[in-house]
Parts: C-alpha cells; structure tokens; sequence
C-alpha cells in the first residue's frame, strides 16, 4: 500500500508538498481501516491497493485544487472512516481537522487513529451536521468544509456551506457526470451564500476512475435559519 500511495503522490505532482512520512502513515491508516472494517461497516472496499487508491489518493487530490497549508481549519462532514479529512490531516500536518459524524463508534476509532498515528489537531463531533451549524463557534467558522458522502448536492451545500467562513472554501467531492445536479443546485448555492470558483476533474492514479471537486467559494454570509431539519431539506431543497 505504502509503495501505490508513493507512486500516486509522485504522479499528481504532490510528492514535494507533503512530508516524506505520509505514504507510510497513509498506509498504515489504510491497514487500521481494513482491519477495523472486518467489524465496523467503515467501507465497501476490501482490498489494500484499492484502498490506497480510491481513499487515500483519492482524497489527496484535494490538495491539487486548495490551498490547505498555513495552520488552516478544515471539517469533513459525514467523515465515516475519516475521508478525506484523516487522510488530509496526515499529508498536511498543520492542518486543523474537526470529523463530523452521527455515529459514535465510528468516531471512537478514528481517535484511535490520531492517537496511534500522533496526530494533534484532530478533533472528533459526534453531532448532525443540520444541526451543528446552526451553533456558535461552529457556523461561519472554519476555512474548508469538504465532504465525500454521497448526497445530492443541494443538500450537501445546505449541510456544508453553514461550516465555512466568508472568504473559505467548500470542496464538494463529487462524480464527473455531476453536471445535472451541479445545474440544480446553482440557485440554492447562491441562496446559501456560495459560489461555484471551478470545477477539478482528476484521475485516481492507477485506476480508470476521474473523480471531480466542486470548489465553492463563501462569498456571504449563510442566512439565518439554515440549515433547515434534515427532513424539510428532503422534502424541499434549494
């Protein structure tokens, strides 16, 4: 796994801007997940390679289209096995990450993980993310939310933009046939304070698979009120 990770870094052009450590401490996380997964429901995926792949390389490619250096503040929302904020956490060490998730357990073994790795600055919330962003310290508060679930994005915009402060960054990890939904969101995104800034497609190296990000901008604050309850946002997004 070490040996994938080195040689996906080397072909995005990362090698340089994360520390030597990383793909060993990239496959290490990777091999904590495999093992947990045979008692966690943490990923569909089973095998080291494809790990190495299509999560931690996968999750790399965030940094090809933000700048995450310089002490910056990151939360992944919905981060289930830690994607892609564990993994950005390990690549840039002076990164803040907050993982949102709902479910405690998930959460307990991710400290694990900081805590086997020695990672400071990884700070685990079990909380809904509908409702967390409405609270103080939380909302307009970070420089990057990202998400990796797989939601419409309407929704994700709701759940995420609330996160960000004026001047911060979305980072949307979506399919490249997003373009539909990108479409559809467009008004909400506006709504809720954001921007579309660009859209990155990338190859996961040593796969077939081109992954996309959607990188919105903060250009406003989001109005108060939302997000709404998770069940009002499915029944009526933006």
């Amino acid at each position: 796994m070490e040996q994938i990770i080195s040689e996906g870094l080397a072909a995005m052009g990362l090698t340089g801007q994360v520390p030597e450590s990383s793909p060993a401490l990239l496959a290490r996380y990777g091999s904590m997940m495999l093992e947990k997964n045979q008692v966690m429901n943490l990923t569909a995926i089973r095998e080291s390679d494809q790990a190495a792949r299509l999560h931690m390389l996968d999750s790399a490619a965030l940094l090809r289209c933000a700048d995450l250096q310089g002490g910056k503040t990151l939360i992944d929302v919905g981060t289930g096995a830690g994607l892609p904020g564990m993994a950005l956490k390990i690549l840039i060490p002076d990164l803040s990450v907050t993982l949102l998730d709902s479910l405690q357990k998930r959460l307990d073994w991710l400290d694990e993980v900081a805590s086997t790795l020695d990672l400071s600055g990884v700070t685990t919330l079990h909380a809904r993310a509908e409702e967390q962003g409405l609270l103080p310290g939380f909302r307009d508060s970070f420089d990057f939310a990202a998400a990796r679930a797989v939601a419409d994005l309407r929704l994700l915009c709701e759940l995420c933009l609330p996160f960000v402060k004026v001047g911060g960054k979305f980072l949307a990890m979506k399919s490249v046939d997003c373009d539909e939904e990108l479409s559809a969101a467009a008004s909400g995104i506006s709504f809720l304070g954001g921007k579309v800034i660009s859209l990155y497609d990338y190859p996961v190296p040593g796969t077939d698979v081109t992954h996309r990000v959607v990188v919105i901008e903060k250009v406003s604050p989001t109005p108060k009120g939302y997000p709404r309850r998770w069940a009002k946002m499915q029944k009526q997004p933006l």
